[in-house]
């Protein structure tokens, strides 16, 4: 599956590339240079932090179903338990 930014996103993550070359780099680079940067970064690692964001979401959602019949429980047979009423002296 490849990873795709919608344009507004894609044109916002050009600018920060040029920026950060700008604020660090001894040369500017361009717009189709910096397009072709993040293109690179999309292909090759975004992916990698895709797969881990998965695993993060696949670990939370685990968690949270082993702790649902904890908090969803209901104690069986208790109509006689909650009528009886205690003995006189107990």
């Amino acid at each position: 599956m490849a990873i795709e930014l919608p344009k507004a996103t894609r044109d916002e993550a050009i600018a920060s590339i040029q920026r950060y070359f700008d604020a660090n780099m001894d040369e500017r680079i361009g717009n189709i240079a910096a397009g072709g940067l993040l293109g690179f970064f999309l292909e090759e690692i975004a992916p990698a932090v895709y797969n881990q964001a998965v695993a993060d979401v696949q670990e939370r959602l685990q968690a949270r179903v082993a702790e649902l019949d904890i908090e969803v429980h209901e104690d069986a047979f208790t109509y006689w338990r909650k009528r009886e009423k205690p003995a006189k002296g107990r």
